[in-house]
């Protein structure tokens, strides 16, 4: 695992960039996680092909889950919700971290200790889900919750098209 003092991460869609501070120090291995899938530095298996993936997991990918005033979801390359890595890491869920404000970045799962590849971006407070995932960035400006909000209330899939990092 690689660690970080800093962290950040631009989503680049077709409805604009999203911008997010990303937490290392809370949640290392599920930051470094995405980093690597992000850059290709980790090795994913293709969920359509079963091959060892190439290149960035998230290139090329879409928003498939888009609800307006609660949650955006990406990271499956199926683009169906059912997709995934190929493999899963377990929940790092910060005590002073929570769902009551909005445009908190977390990591879908199944149930306990099943994160994998699928993120969630909230557009409202949303406390139910508290302690039930890993939270491990957040949104950080008001243009990118802005392009948030557009895919959100897009009636199509939203296509992500690379995720660059900065990392120190």
């Amino acid at each position: 695992m690689r660690t970080y003092r800093s962290l950040a991460a631009v989503l680049h869609t077709e409805l604009g960039d999203i911008h997010l501070e990303l937490r290392p120090d809370e949640a290392p291995y599920t930051a470094d996680n995405f980093v690597g899938l992000a850059t290709g530095s980790r090795t994913w298996t293709d969920p359509l092909t079963g091959a060892t993936g190439e290149g960035g997991f998230y290139d090329g990918t879409v928003f498939h889950r888009r609800v307006p005033g609660f949650v955006v979801q990406g990271g499956d390359r199926l683009g169906t919700g059912q997709g995934s890595a190929g493999y899963r890491i377990p929940d790092e869920i910060h005590p002073d971290r929570s769902f009551e404000r909005p445009f908190q970045l977390a990591m879908a799962n199944l149930g306990r200790d099943s994160t994998g590849s699928q993120f969630f971006i909230t557009l409202a407070p949303a406390p139910h889900l508290n302690g039930q995932y890993t939270i491990f960035g957040e949104v950080a400006d008001d243009r990118s919750k802005d392009a948030v909000g557009a895919i959100a209330s897009s009636p199509t899939a939203v296509r992500l098209d690379r995720v660059t990092i900065s990392a120190t």
